[in-house]
């Protein structure tokens, strides 16, 4: 490494090397976005997050770059890093996993290790793939809330009976009476070969005297799976 007029010369060979980790890192990048895209779960989608996958890598290879070894370079970067805070929270715990391994992969490619960053997200990839065609991970039970509302006259012990007739596991755990007027609210589990018969309920509890409404609603924390 020259200075020139202030002005630091590399070796062809490590500017060589430079360009090489800076497209490794956004072709993995870009790998990695891809299995994201194609692997994800949920409502939470956000397309702007594929885009900090891409650039992330390389964004940490020119880091790596720019320490070289240096402990100096190195002390500043952990200072300037404990200035930025991230504001923006992580909703699913899979978007940290991926934001790790670019993090990994830029990393290794600012270190120079091309065929271990190479390998080692093929691999990833494969897993991540593997995880999401076999639905790894995911409940064995299907989870309800289950409302009927009505009037009097209504016979609840036979809305109880269809509704235990069906779930695998049923829980009261609301019953209202206003004046004429009342309402049970059920918590229903259902294995998941059986899911179906959750429409059967909903059909059932309708064609009953006395019911006005019923409303079944999936818990928020399910939605994702």
């Amino acid at each position: 490494m020259e200075r020139l007029l202030g002005i630091i010369i590399l070796p062809p060979e490590q500017i060589v090397n430079f360009f090489v980790s800076m497209a490794i890192a956004v072709l993995l990048g870009l790998l990695i976005a891809a299995v994201y895209r194609y692997t994800h779960r949920g409502m939470n989608y956000e397309s702007g997050f594929l885009s900090t996958l891409v650039l992330l890598a390389p964004i940490v290879t020119v880091v790596m770059f720019f320490i070289q070894g240096d402990l100096v370079l190195s002390l500043g970067l952990v200072g300037s890093l404990s200035i930025i805070r991230f504001r923006t929270p992580i909703k699913d715990t899979r978007d940290m996993v991926y934001l790790f391994w670019v993090i990994a992969v830029g990393l290794g490619a600012g270190t120079l290790n091309w065929t271990a960053s190479v390998f080692a997200t093929a691999i990833l990839a494969l897993l991540m793939t593997t995880f999401y065609l076999l639905r790894y991970g995911r409940a064995l039970h299907a989870e309800y809330i289950l409302v009927v509302t009505g009037a009097h006259p209504a016979d609840e012990n036979e809305i109880e009976q269809i509704v235990r007739s069906r779930a695998a596991n049923v829980q009261l755990r609301n019953h209202e009476i206003e004046g004429d007027n009342w309402e049970l609210t059920y918590e229903l589990r259902f294995a998941r070969e059986k899911e179906q018969a959750v429409r059967t309920v909903v059909d059932d509890l309708q064609r009953l005297g006395g019911v006005n409404r019923v409303s079944l609603l999936t818990p928020q924390l399910s939605l994702p799976m």
